[in-house]
């Protein structure tokens, strides 16, 4: 009864953390729509080709998590596998996204400053925030390699199970952000 409540509190704690992480975005992304109508919005601003390819890398870190959580009780050196090319692909977002704000330097879009402008400071405030939420991903994620490591997982998966979760919701994250920059430029 009492592992119970444990795992129930600890559920919901990962779905408190997440709805709260959902809302600051609601509100980034709610203000950014507002802005749009700003007389020095951009209008013929494109997305830098790396926030693409960072998109595709974070969606195959989720398929190669999901891999790990279905091989965790059945086949357990595949799971560390799939969880070193989990952390690789989110090493790899990571490089893309700062890739991404590179490029916008080249094209002289800064985040602050009298070269910056409202739409490029949009960008990276949504950008930079969800990194701050992967570099937590990141840290969970190594804290699970090092668990599975130890045989943790065997006598009780909850920590790999709410690790998953939090994985994805960042997954859906960043498609949600990529698709709302996408479409609403």
């Amino acid at each position: 009864m009492e592992q119970s409540k444990n795992i129930r509190a600890k559920k919901m704690m990962l779905w408190f953390s997440m709805i709260s992480i959902s809302m600051t975005f609601a509100g980034l992304t709610s203000a950014y729509v507002v802005s749009k109508s700003r007389p020095d919005w951009l209008e013929d601003f494109s997305l830098p080709m790396s926030l693409y390819w960072s998109t595709l890398v974070i969606l195959l870190s989720s398929v190669s998590f999901w891999q790990a959580n279905k091989k965790l009780t059945t086949q357990p050196k595949s799971t560390a596998s799939l969880l070193w090319v989990t952390l690789a692909l989110a090493l790899a977002f990571v490089f893309l996204q700062f890739q991404g704000f590179s490029s916008l330097v080249d094209k002289g879009y800064y985040f602050t400053g009298a070269q910056s402008n409202v739409t490029t400071s949009f960008l990276y405030v949504l950008v930079l925030v969800h990194l701050a939420h992967l570099v937590a991903g990141l840290v969970v994620l190594l804290v699970v390699i090092t668990n599975h490591r130890r045989g943790k997982y065997a006598i009780n998966p909850l920590g790999f199970s709410l690790a998953h979760t939090f994985w994805h919701f960042l997954g859906f994250l960043w498609v949600y952000l990529f698709l709302f920059l996408y479409f609403l430029r």
